[in-house]
């Protein structure tokens, strides 16, 4: 009898004869599947590609921290938010530097000998900035308009407009930058206040038409308030315009027109002045020195004949008689010098007195008679 465990059973053709046989391994020299061979390919070259664009990226971050500072700067680094060094230290000077990319690092260039330029115009009438550049300008309403308009009250409480304009350079940069949110926006409210403070110190003549004084004291004021605000700058330069309101130009121009005739006829009168003082001092001068000159003059012909009668002392003393008739013959001879006819009588040997008799009506002469050749 046989047993169906004796013969191999035989199923069906959609048995799995798995459960009959263990599965065996695969050969190592049998080819693995191309799909996953691709996909893993793939993935080796992405994860390269993105390991270097990673390093591009790193390379490219950290190459755009080179900033060059320019011989007429200085440059602060920002990091998050506070300066990198303190005090002169975070000053960098002109050159290449390196710093971290934004938005960890931020670099803040500083002008320190660039010429800044800020104008005032608190004292001037509303212009738009076209008008400025093309020169136009609009004709004046009947008054001013307190909203837009600009004005200065002048010590004697008269109106007048002015515009100041300056040009400073940093020399702190650490106080411009970091001490005031808006440094140049501090440079010009010193501007506005040293021009509103300075023009209520002056009379409206002496601010137009355009004074010098006023200008300094401008100036001035302005330098003084920087430095008690502490800004940080140096002024260069500055210049201030004055112009009365051009409601009243006529009648300023004849104020004006007045005030130079004024000045003529002082000028006028004060370089007749001089002349009139330089003649007279010349003349005084010329006087002077001629009653300087007679003086020495008479003293010397004083002293010369002082001299000269103390020299003929010892003559007068030795021949006292001879000495007086030679005298009285000079003498006379000085008297009588214009005398027709002179006539000397000298004193008789017994000492009595000569008689002289003149014949005082002489007869006049008798005329001589023509040649024959007249």
């Amino acid at each position: 009898m046989k047993h169906d465990h004796d013969h191999p059973h035989h199923h069906g053709p959609g048995h799995d004869h798995s459960h009959d046989h263990p599965a065996e391994p695969a050969s190592p020299g049998l080819p693995v599947d191309a799909g996953s061979q691709a996909l893993e390919e793939a993935l080796r070259s992405s994860f390269f590609i993105v390991k270097a664009a990673m390093v591009v990226m790193v390379l490219v971050f950290l190459g755009s921290g080179f900033f060059t500072v320019g011989p007429q700067e200085k440059a602060v680094i920002l990091r998050f938010g506070r300066p990198v060094g303190e005090g002169q230290k975070a000053l960098l000077s002109a050159g290449l530097h390196w710093s971290f990319p934004y938005p960890i690092d931020e670099v803040v260039k500083i002008p320190i000998t660039e010429s800044q330029v800020i104008s005032s115009s608190v004292g001037w009438y509303f212009t738009t900035p076209e008008q400025e550049l093309s020169g136009e300008e609009l004709p004046p309403g009947a008054g001013l308009n307190p909203a837009i308009d600009g004005y200065l009250l002048t010590a004697d409480r008269n109106i007048v407009h002015s515009r100041a304009t300056i040009h400073y350079h940093i020399v702190d940069p650490l106080h411009y930058v970091f001490d005031f949110t808006n440094a140049a926006g501090a440079v010009q409210n010193a501007l506005n206040n040293a021009l509103v403070a300075t023009a209520a110190r002056f009379n409206v003549d002496a601010i137009y038409p355009d004074n010098p004084a006023f200008q300094d004291a401008v100036l001035q004021k302005f330098s003084d308030l920087a430095d008690q605000e502490n800004l940080g700058i140096s002024l260069e330069f500055g210049d201030v315009r004055s112009i009365p309101p051009r409601q009243l130009t006529a009648v300023f121009t004849q104020v004006t027109t007045a005030r130079e005739n004024r000045n003529k006829l002082l000028d006028d009168a004060r370089s007749y002045q001089n002349k009139v003082l330089s003649d007279a001092s010349a003349q005084s001068v010329s006087i002077t020195n001629l009653a300087a000159t007679d003086r020495d003059n008479y003293v010397k012909s004083l002293r010369a004949e002082s001299k000269r009668f103390t020299d003929l002392l010892p003559q007068y003393e030795k021949y006292p008689n001879l000495f007086a008739q030679q005298q009285l013959v000079l003498a006379m001879a000085q008297i009588l010098t214009n005398v027709q006819d002179k006539m000397f009588l000298p004193e008789r040997e017994d000492g009595k007195p000569r008689e002289l008799r003149l014949m005082l009506n002489r007869e006049p002469p008798q005329k001589k008679p023509a040649t024959a050749g007249q």
